[in-house]
């Protein structure tokens, strides 16, 4: 289904998109992941697009002539295998490609995009392993008086919606509501808009998702500014009495850079937690540069403390990629991430660890990504993990996973083999 060249009537609109959910072979065309994009041969970061990371511009909403709907989709099928053979079966610390030895199917999603004068709106809908891991750190509310509880279950199938407002004041200041996919750092959730399969030990410790308030301006054409007022780290429904509040700035100084600066600060343990209200402070940063049409690298940094009863927990964190497109259906990409963590210690205790359960985690990885068709990547990737003590599996694990008798960590690294494959429209 092509957009319609005038303005049509709310419910048709609303029929429109219904059906086009119901049969996703009406296509108008793979929806835009996220309010602006970046050079194409970028990883995307917030959603299914072709850029690194979610700059936080709008993107122009149709004339009052015109209204819009766009819709996508994509699946993703994996195999992976872990050379340390875990009896659990269980790839640790490694997100959405976590599973030993089986095909998995990772995450398939729909999505619908629409714009109508100055209001617009997006929905993407997904089912498969990924959603699970993906909401993995919500709260679990408990319900009563007449209110049902929340938790993971409630919201796994979406991984965002948003609807937005586009106010007539300089060259147009944005408002949106809903469930964000997170604007820090450049790698997203779809695999295709990422240049490696798996993402870094920087995407799965970092936040995911966040549910609140946007209001984004471009100063200029090339500069682009973002407020954000949220309910926290990965939360849907809000774990704590306390706000969390983000601000950022996205530059394209040439077509060949773009440059992302962000700091996000809020109270981010749960309420009652022995650390307690402690304001935690995160600065990410990122720059990346298409040397040409075939060479693209990418530099991610990111930082952050948090003062609480124990003392000042800390992080540093830092991400190196590049990217050769040496033909139109091949491309080959590699990463370095490591990850330090300092948990706060002090006679009263010790805060719970951010992140991991270990000082350090780094990883290498190298991936093959052929494209036998525009909207085809398949894709092997080799990647070696590697942490300052025990995190990951190997052999005969014990315990049982249970919450009584958890899966003991008894391996120092991992290597695994993975062989997946995406389409989208």
């Amino acid at each position: 289904m092509h957009p319609p060249s005038r303005a049509q009537p709310l419910w048709r609109i609303a029929a429109a998109t219904a059906a086009c959910l119901l049969f996703p072979c009406w296509r108008a065309g793979a929806a835009e992941s996220a309010p602006v994009s970046a050079p194409s041969s970028a990883p995307s970061t917030a959603s299914p697009e072709t850029v690194p990371a979610p700059a936080p511009a709008s993107r122009p909403v149709a004339p009052a002539s015109a209204a819009k709907l766009v819709l996508g989709a994509y699946a993703e099928i994996l195999y992976a295998y872990n050379f340390n053979r875990p009896s659990n079966g269980i790839t640790a610390l490694r997100g959405f490609d976590n599973r030993h030895n089986t095909f998995t199917v990772s995450n398939v999603a729909l999505d619908a995009a629409w714009e109508w004068e100055s209001l617009s709106g997006r929905l993407t809908l997904q089912v498969g392993h990924t959603p699970s891991t993906y909401y993995l750190a919500e709260p679990a509310l408990p319900g009563g008086g007449g209110a049902s509880s929340s938790g993971a279950d409630v919201f796994k199938y979406i991984q965002q919606a948003v609807v937005g407002w586009r106010a007539p004041i300089g060259r147009g200041l944005t408002f949106r509501a809903g469930l964000f996919v997170s604007p820090i750092g450049p790698e997203v959730i779809p695999v295709k808009d990422g240049w490696n399969w798996s993402r870094s030990n920087l995407f799965f410790g970092l936040p995911f998702y966040h549910t609140g308030l946007t209001a984004s301006y471009d100063p200029t054409a090339t500069l682009s500014l973002t407020l954000m007022l949220c309910n926290g780290w990965n939360s849907v429904t809000d774990g704590n009495p306390e706000k969390s509040v983000s601000v950022s700035a996205a530059l394209h100084p040439s077509p060949r850079w773009l440059i992302q600066v962000l700091y996000f600060g809020g109270v981010e343990r749960p309420a009652g937690a022995p650390e307690g209200r402690a304001w935690r402070h995160l600065f990410d940063a990122y720059a990346q540069w298409d040397a040409s049409d075939v060479l693209s690298f990418l530099l991610h940094a990111d930082g952050g403390f948090e003062p609480n009863l124990f003392g000042t927990s800390a992080w540093l964190a830092g991400a190196a990629y590049v990217r050769l497109h040496p033909l139109p259906w091949l491309y080959l990409a590699a990463r370095g991430d490591a990850f330090w963590e300092k948990a706060a210690a002090n006679g009263a205790g010790t805060a719970a660890s951010l992140f991991w359960p270990v000082p350090w985690v780094a990883s290498a990885t190298a991936t093959i990504d052929v494209r036998p068709h525009e909207h085809v990547s398949v894709r092997l990737e080799y990647r070696h993990d590697q942490a300052a003590g025990d995190a990951y599996f190997r052999g005969a694990v014990a315990g049982d996973g249970s919450a009584l008798d958890p899966y003991v960590p008894n391996a120092h690294a991992q290597d695994t083999l993975l062989l997946g494959v995406t389409a989208w429209y």
